[in-house]
């Protein structure tokens, strides 16, 4: 048989970031001892006041269907925390609970775009941007943001790239990968251009918590009225609370809009899992001593690595503020050769990590970035020492 198969599907990059990590667990559970910096996931366990929640909601029954955009518990719980952390004024009816961070940007875009509609993504980028813009029918548009302006998109070059075919700003603050954050002043001088544009902006705040050196973490939507009607918020349980694997994300949107994705998600999904939504009431309202005890671990690692990599030959990286990634420039390393040959792309140079000193990185050309590769300091400082004195070896027999 040779039936055709989705051209839309086809056009789909799988995602190198989950295939890299595949490979370092295959070798791992091989016996090979693999450092792993490829995990976009926090290494702690979930706290255990919201485990206790998810067995409780077993124990009680709660196993059942529940509404399509969520409890009106959990909505609520969204809606408040919108209001007392982002100053964000969402009402529970505008908040749509999904099933992890991506199906809540899969709802999104599906609720937004027409075919054809630009969505500008500055550049680097999480790499499951695009893909999921092209799935809902829309047109990924590049913006290259330079290591002068930390990589962030500045009004000038948002307001040039916009034309009638625009219809949405990708903005990520805290980054994944390059782990910058917007300041307020930044912040306030894109939304006068979204708002000139008449487009939206998604608000990707997922890394929300994890931001270091007293950093101000500003929610776009909060700067205003007109602002705030342009913005759908993105976000989800997954990073701040080490709860990757139960699958929770969340929106704040135009009523509009919301109504628009809950109706989407009532017929693609149902409704996200009943007992994760009761783990997530407890995550929100309950204790969380939890955040900040992460995060002062991972401030930790993050000064450990970011000191060992300027030291090392080749390299070089701009201390993250926020997330938990270092984006490491290897551009002057791409020049070089390894065993008489030359090291040509980012994809070669994880290749070699991998295969001859046991290091997963993630090489970013899929992330906008083809001279640059991501670690994660979501692992342990013991593997985080092990990993990057293999990656000093090998920069060091570079010639």
């Amino acid at each position: 048989m040779s039936l055709e198969l989705s051209k839309k599907g086809l056009s789909v990059k799988p995602s190198s970031t989950l295939a890299i990590t595949a490979k370092a667990k295959e070798l791992r559970a091989s016996g090979v001892d693999v450092v792993g910096f490829g995990a976009g996931e926090p290494d702690f366990a979930t706290p255990d006041n919201i485990c206790r929640a998810a067995i409780e909601a077993i124990e009680s029954g709660f196993t059942k269907y529940t509404a399509a955009p969520g409890t009106p518990e959990l909505r609520k719980a969204v809606s408040d925390k919108f209001k007392r952390v982002n100053n964000l004024p969402y009402e529970p009816e505008q908040v749509v609970i999904s099933n992890g961070g991506k199906h809540a940007l899969t709802n999104i875009f599906e609720a937004i775009i027409n075919p054809g509609d630009e969505v500008i993504i500055p550049a680097p980028f999480w790499l499951s941007y695009p893909e999921i813009v092209k799935l809902a029918g829309g047109v990924p548009v590049f913006v290259n943001c330079s290591v002068e302006d930390e990589y962030k998109i500045t009004p000038e070059k948002l307001a040039a790239a916009c034309n009638d075919k625009t219809k949405a700003l990708v903005l990520n603050s805290p980054s994944n990968p390059t782990g910058m954050v917007y300041t307020k002043a930044e912040l306030e001088a894109l939304a006068k251009v979204i708002v000139e544009k008449d487009i939206y902006v998604i608000s990707d705040e997922i890394y929300e918590y994890l931001f270091y050196d007293n950093t101000e973490i500003v929610s776009i939507g909060s700067l205003g009225e007109n602002i705030f009607n342009h913005t759908i918020t993105c976000n989800g349980m997954a990073k701040s609370y080490a709860m990757t694997g139960w699958r929770i994300g969340y929106t704040g949107a135009p009523l509009a809009v919301a109504k628009v994705m809950s109706s989407i998600q009532s017929h693609q999904t149902s409704n996200p899992n009943s007992i994760a939504q009761k783990a997530s009431l407890e995550a929100l309202n309950g204790p969380q001593d939890s955040v900040p005890a992460m995060r002062e671990q991972f401030d930790r690692r993050r000064n450990y690595m970011c000191d060992r990599l300027n030291a090392m030959p080749h390299i070089s990286t701009i201390r993250p503020k926020g997330a938990f990634y270092t984006f490491v420039d290897i551009s002057e390393a791409l020049n070089m050769s390894y065993k008489g040959k030359k090291v040509e792309t980012c994809a070669e140079f994880a290749r070699i990590l991998i295969d001859d000193f046991n290091t997963a990185v993630i090489p970013c050309a899929d992330f906008g970035a083809p001279d640059h590769i991501r670690l994660s300091y979501a692992i342990g400082l013991e593997q985080i020492k092990k990993g990057l004195d293999r990656i000093e070896s090998f920069l060091k027999v570079l010639e």
